[in-house]
């Protein structure tokens, strides 16, 4: 009965956190016994701290989790991927995803101001105001939106105009590359398996208009784990606040289910060559993705 209550009390957002952390195990190759840090888990998702404590007391309760004295919170085990993130679900979509992807949409093409109001967004998306506010929810999460201290809401940093967009390729051109040289890089056999895996599937999915949402995700736990497997801090944060600062922008893709595959092939063949240890190769075809990347872009603008 304490497990049903339990459940009943989990919101989705807190849910939705929750597995992301889990995803986040995955495609950092954590192992049982690793600290997971709050603050770092916070800045790496691109959301505040406190719903980040929420989504690992669900962790905790459910055993993936374990909170010890002096050292914090523990991963007790490596849980199985959720069902969202399985690479089967790519071409899932739900009605929040949907929202997400319009409301990002509607902020592309400027019909939501840097301040805006729910009654504004209630009008241009047609939807009662308790299933806005969850999206708004979600969003907020993301570090994308914030409270008016007045009335209604704000957008935060992002990469909205296009000078903003070059200059982040090019920033990332300097440290994604890099990351791959710097001493001492490795990754996790087990997470580039499943980031292969997690890109196969992406190409057979059926596209839908919201499977943009499972595309930038995945493309942002790719980039951010080789960054990550260079072990410099400064690295790793500097392409989590990319990744956070392009989520809202990249839900709404533009690029059509063509460049899907590109993207997808060129992330496979950079696994490849970091599997086979030709990190040369690697930090070459990666600055070379970036490129093509940034140029195909271009072209929208």
């Amino acid at each position: 009965m304490a497990t049903e209550n339990m459940t009943d009390s989990i919101t989705p957002l807190q849910r939705a956190l929750a597995d992301r952390i889990v995803g986040l195990v995955h495609s950092e190759g954590l192992q049982a016994g690793t600290r997971l840090k709050e603050a770092r888990i916070a800045e790496t998702l691109g959301v505040s701290r406190s719903p980040v404590r929420a989504a690992m007391e669900i962790l905790r309760r459910e055993g993936v989790v374990t909170h010890e004295p002096n050292r914090g919170m523990i991963l007790a085990v490596v849980p199985a991927l959720p069902e969202a993130d399985q690479p089967e679900a790519a071409g899932g979509a739900s009605a929040l995803d949907r929202m997400l992807v319009q409301i990002a949409r509607l902020r592309h093409e400027q019909q939501i101001g840097d301040q805006f109001t729910e009654a504004e967004l209630m009008r241009l998306l047609e939807v009662e105001r308790p299933v806005l506010r969850e999206a708004l929810a979600r969003i907020e999460d993301l570090g994308t939106i914030s409270r008016r201290s007045g009335y209604g809401w704000q957008f935060t940093q992002g990469l909205r105009d296009s000078s903003a967009k070059a200059e982040s390729y090019r920033f990332r051109l300097l440290i994604e590359p890099a990351a791959i040289m710097e001493p001492g890089f490795a990754l996790d056999p087990e997470w580039i398996t499943q980031m292969q895996r997690e890109h196969e599937a992406m190409m057979t999915a059926t596209w839908q208009e919201s499977t943009s949402i499972a595309l930038f995700e995945m493309n942002a736990r790719f980039h951010y784990g080789i960054c990550a497997g260079s072990g410099n801090r400064y690295i790793t944060e500097a392409m989590a606040r990319q990744n956070q600062l392009r989520r809202l922008y990249n839900y709404n893709w533009r690029l059509g289910e063509g460049r899907v595959r590109v993207t997808c092939q060129e992330h496979l063949e950079i696994l490849a060559r970091l599997a086979a240890g030709d990190l040369e190769m690697a930090a070459l075809l990666l600055k070379r993705h970036l490129d093509g990347a940034r140029d195909a872009k271009v072209s929208l603008e």
